[in-house]
C-alpha cells in the first residue's frame, strides 16, 4: 500500500487496516486521485498547471466549454457582441473561496494579470484583449481584431478568474483557496501531493465529494495498480496494456489529440530542411497505432485528427517540401517523457527507424517536468510528444498559433516561417466554413516545412475505481473530477 503521508495527515484520514484499502467511504467522502502529470510552475494557471487546476475543478472562468466543445455560461450569466470587436459580459453573484465577492473589477484584474504574465499564456498568443468595468456586474473585452472564438477562448483555465489577493508583486499567482471552483486547494506538497476541500460557497451549488486526495504519480502502471487494488478511486490516463486487468474501470475516451515528432529546424542537424525530410521519409506509422497503442489510436493524417469531423479525411495535398539528403550518420537527440505511458516505447520504435535510415540517435527519456524547459529552449533535435490539438480554444488555430508561428510561446519546433505565419494568421480572421478551409491552408503550409511528422491520432484511458460515478470523461481534458463525482 502507498503512503500518502502528509496528504493524508492533513485531510484527519488514517489507516483504515494494515491490509485494506482507502475508499471514498473510508475517507470520509473524499476522493483519492492519482494524476500523471505534477505541477512544474507553481500552480500558475498561465501554462500547463491550469488544465491540472482545470481538471480538478479547482477554477472557474467566465464562461465554460462542455465535453462537446459548446460554449457555456460560467462567471458571467450571458454576453452580447456590441460590435466586430467588442463583447460585454455579465456577471452573476459568485464567490472567491477566500469570501469576496467576484466584481467586474476583479475579473478585470484577473485577465490584465493574464495578459502581462512573464510566459504569456498560449490562448493569448494571437489575440490582445483589452477589459474594463462597466459598474459592478458588466465587463467590456475587446479586441485588436474581430475574434468570433472570444467567448471560447475565455473558457481557457489560463484565462480563469481568481481574487485579487491571488496575484503577487513579483508576478506568481497563487490559487491556494483563491479561486471559484466546487474545490478549494488547501495544501501543496510541490510536485508530490495535494489536498483539496470542497467550496460548500460554489455558484453551482455543492460538490458531490467532500474533498479530494490527490497525488502525482508520473508511473503510469503505479497509477493503473493503485486504481486495482483500491488505493485510490479515479487515476488518470492509465496504459492500454492494462486494459484487460482493469476491465471496465479503463473508460475509453475520444480525444483531440495526435502524436506528434517535433523536429528543431532553428539549430542543430534538422536545421536543415533536407535532413528533416529524411526523418519524414524513415519514419513509418502504419503499425504503431495497433501495436504500441494496442488498437486505442489510429494511424495519423495529419495534425488534426477524427476529433475535428469537418477536417477527418480532409486534409490538402502538401507540396513543395524539401528533398530528402543521405544522414551519413548524423547524431539526432530524440526526447520523450514517461507520464504518458505509450511515449518511451514509440520512442524506442522511431530511434531503430531513424537508425535504419542512417541515423545516429540518442535516446532521451524522462520525467515531462524535466523536459519541457529543454524542449522549449532546444535542447533536442526533436521531441516527441501528444499533444491536444484543441486545447486552447476548442479550436485550432490557438495550437496552430503557439506551436508553429515565429512568437508562439510554444514553438518547440523553433519554426520561423512567414509562409506558415501568414496562413495561421488568414485563419484566425475567418470563421465558419471559411475558416476550416483555411486552417487546412494553415497545416499543409506547416507539414510542407516538416517541423513536424504526426504519429498517431490518440483514444485514452481513464481509470475509474468500482461504484464511482461522475467523473468527466472529456475529450478536450479540461474536466475530470466534476460536481457530481462520489464514491
Amino acid at each position: 500500500m502507498r503512503r500518502r503521508g502528509l496528504l493524508l495527515a492533513a485531510a484527519g484520514i488514517g489507516l483504515t487496516s494494515a491490509c485494506g484499502s482507502f475508499t471514498g467511504t473510508a475517507r470520509g467522502g473524499r476522493l483519492g486521485v492519482d494524476l500523471a502529470f505534477a505541477p512544474t510552475q507553481g500552480l500558475s494557471p498561465y501554462g500547463d498547471d491550469g488544465l491540472l487546476l482545470s481538471r480538478l475543478a479547482v477554477v472557474d472562468g467566465l464562461t465554460r466549454m462542455d465535453t462537446d466543445g459548446v460554449i457555456h455560461p460560467a462567471l458571467a450569466e450571458k454576453w452580447t457582441r456590441t460590435n466586430a470587436t467588442t463583447w460585454e459580459f455579465t456577471l452573476r453573484a459568485a464567490r472567491f473561496q477566500d469570501g469576496g465577492d467576484v466584481t467586474a473589477d476583479a475579473v478585470v484584474r484577473a485577465l490584465r494579470e493574464a495578459g502581462r504574465a512573464e510566459v504569456t499564456p498560449r490562448v493569448l498568443s494571437d489575440v490582445r484583449l483589452r477589459a474594463e468595468a462597466v459598474g459592478e456586474r458588466r465587463v467590456r473585452i475587446a479586441t485588436g481584431t474581430a475574434d468570433p472564438l472570444l467567448p471560447a477562448r475565455l473558457a481557457n483555465p489560463s484565462l480563469a478568474v481568481l481574487s485579487p489577493a491571488a496575484y503577487g508583486k513579483d508576478g506568481r499567482v497563487d490559487p491556494v483557496g483563491t479561486a471559484t471552483g466546487p474545490f478549494a486547494l488547501t495544501q501543496v506538497h510541490g510536485a508530490v501531493s495535494a489536498a483539496l476541500d470542497r467550496f460548500d460557497g460554489h455558484w453551482r451549488g455543492k460538490a458531490a465529494a467532500r474533498g479530494l486526495d490527490v497525488t502525482f504519480v508520473a508511473d503510469n502502471n503505479a497509477r493503473a495498480n493503485a486504481l486495482r487494488s483500491g488505493q485510490i478511486e479515479v487515476a488518470e490516463f492509465v496504459p492500454a496494456a492494462q486494459a484487460l486487468l482493469l476491465g471496465d474501470r479503463a473508460r475509453k475516451v475520444g480525444t483531440v489529440r495526435t502524436t506528434t515528432l517535433y523536429l528543431n529546424t532553428g539549430k542543430g542537424p534538422l536545421a536543415d530542411a533536407g535532413l528533416r525530410a529524411a526523418v519524414r521519409e524513415a519514419i513509418d506509422t502504419s503499425a504503431l497505432a495497433s501495436s504500441v497503442y494496442e488498437g486505442y489510436a489510429r494511424q495519423a493524417t495529419g495534425l488534426l485528427g477524427p476529433g475535428f469531423a469537418w477536417a477527418d479525411g480532409k486534409q490538402l495535398p502538401v507540396t513543395g517540401r524539401a528533398r530528402a539528403t543521405r544522414p551519413r550518420g548524423r547524431t539526432l537527440t530524440l526526447a520523450t517523457y514517461t507520464n504518458r505511458a505509450e511515449l518511451p516505447e514509440v520512442a524506442a520504435a522511431l530511434q531503430q527507424q531513424l537508425e535504419k535510415a542512417g541515423f545516429g540517435v540518442r535516446l532521451v527519456v524522462k520525467d515531462y517536468a524535466r523536459l519541457e524547459a529543454g524542449a522549449l529552449d532546444g535542447a533536442y533535435d526533436a521531441f516527441l510528444m501528444s499533444r491536444s490539438t484543441a486545447l486552447d480554444t476548442g479550436d485550432p488555430v490557438s495550437y496552430l498559433a503557439s506551436d508553429f508561428t515565429g512568437g508562439g510561446s510554444f514553438n518547440i519546433s523553433r519554426l520561423d516561417d512567414p509562409d506558415v505565419d501568414a496562413a495561421v494568421r488568414a485563419a484566425a480572421g475567418r470563421e465558419g466554413d471559411a475558416r476550416h478551409r483555411a486552417v487546412l491552408v494553415a497545416e499543409a503550409a506547416i507539414l510542407r516545412t516538416d517541423a513536424a511528422v504526426p504519429i498517431v491520432h490518440e483514444e485514452h484511458l481513464q481509470g475509474v475505481g468500482a461504484g464511482v460515478r461522475g467523473v468527466v470523461l472529456d475529450p478536450y481534458e479540461r474536466q475530470f473530477i466534476g460536481l457530481e463525482t462520489r464514491a
